[in-house]
């Protein structure tokens, strides 16, 4: 009986020994490196046309860049499910994805805890004002201009999409005494809520102390904060992104700090990475760092390892382990 054929899109860093035993019950092929147009011309040509499931690296968009609908019409028709490495997967054309039957995975659950780490030291940097005295004391100006800062308790975190970062976050925040409000596409069960209070997203803007953004990127919830948004906050909001850049509207984000409207803000997450916003880079009250959110070899390696079990699931069982949001409980995914 001939072997099931998967395809390696981009490299893989902790998962290789894994990947190679693989090949003991699937025909393995693999595009590494190389050029989109390479991509696609091995596409055209038939050389994946026995490919059932992909496994799609990290950092595959440099090698093939976006699965849009160009990419996604040239792959081959034995193609049926899309194993993504990234929580995140708004570089996916979902829609012509669903469109062509091809069903898509990717990594939550491992990725929650980092994220949420990275989270909580971006709100607490933020709200500590933590970047004026780190520059100074590199500069032999010991604390420098340092302002007060504010403790997170007594405080109310507000959490824009309480999925599993989110309530990682909120767990963490419940530590240092704070106050959870969130506001989601739906309201969570009673277990996973806890103490969290679910309201309005016109409420959340209202009550929060500090906003952070845990949703997924899409036509919907880009720019989903914006000045209008802003100008519904409390004066003196801290904002926290560790979701992508394009939630918020950068050059409306530099204006309420400017403004005094945002006290400060913790991003992880940019518009249009790597570049970053001149306003951001300039303000001493917002407190960066470079995407590093699942930047540990822990995570780094269960992300790859859930993909190749999504992997498995798909071909072996006809089933996604992690489908994504937009087709859950579609296409014969489920969790």
């Amino acid at each position: 009986m001939t072997k099931p054929t998967v395809l390696l899109i981009g490299g893989l860093t902790h998962t290789n020994k894994e990947w190679e035993e693989l090949g003991s019950k699937y025909n393995l092929k693999e595009f590494r490196k190389g050029t989109r147009e390479q991509f696609l011309s091995n596409c055209q040509s038939g050389q994946y046309d026995d490919v059932v499931a992909l496994y799609r690296s990290n950092m595959s968009t440099s090698v093939t860049g976006l699965f849009n609908d160009e990419l996604v019409s040239a792959l081959p028709a034995s193609l049926q499910y899309i194993c993504h490495n990234g929580a995140g997967y708004d570089n996916i054309d979902v829609g012509a994805c669903t469109k062509r039957g091809l069903k898509v995975s990717s990594t939550p659950i491992a990725v929650d805890d980092a994220t949420a780490d990275i989270g909580l030291f971006l709100m607490l940097g933020a709200l500590r004002l933590a970047w004026v005295p780190m520059v100074a004391i590199r500069e032999g100006k010991w604390r420098g201009n340092t302002q007060l800062g504010h403790d997170p308790k007594g405080k109310t975190l507000g959490i824009l999409g309480m999925g599993g970062i989110g309530r990682a976050m909120a767990h963490r925040a419940r530590a240092f005494g704070m106050k959870i409000v969130y506001h989601n596409r739906s309201r969570l069960s009673k277990e996973l809520e806890g103490d969290a209070t679910y309201v309005s997203f016109d409420e959340l803007l209202a009550q929060s102390d500090v906003l952070s953004l845990n949703l997924a990127l899409n036509a919907k919830t880009r720019h989903i904060i914006s000045a209008p948004e802003f100008a519904k906050m409390k004066d003196g909001v801290v904002i926290v992104n560790t979701a992508r850049g394009a939630l918020i509207n950068e050059k409306d984000l530099v204006s309420a700090l400017d403004s005094g409207k945002v006290a400060s803000a913790g991003l992880d997450v940019f518009e249009e990475e790597p570049k970053v916003e001149e306003g951001l880079l300039k303000n001493d009250r917002v407190f960066i760092v470079p995407h590093i959110g699942t930047n540990t070899y822990e995570t780094q390696r269960e992300m790859e390892l859930l993909v190749l079990h999504n992997l498995q699931s798909a071909v072996d069982k006809g089933t996604l382990l992690t489908p994504i949001a937009e087709q859950k409980g579609k296409m014969n995914g489920h969790l």
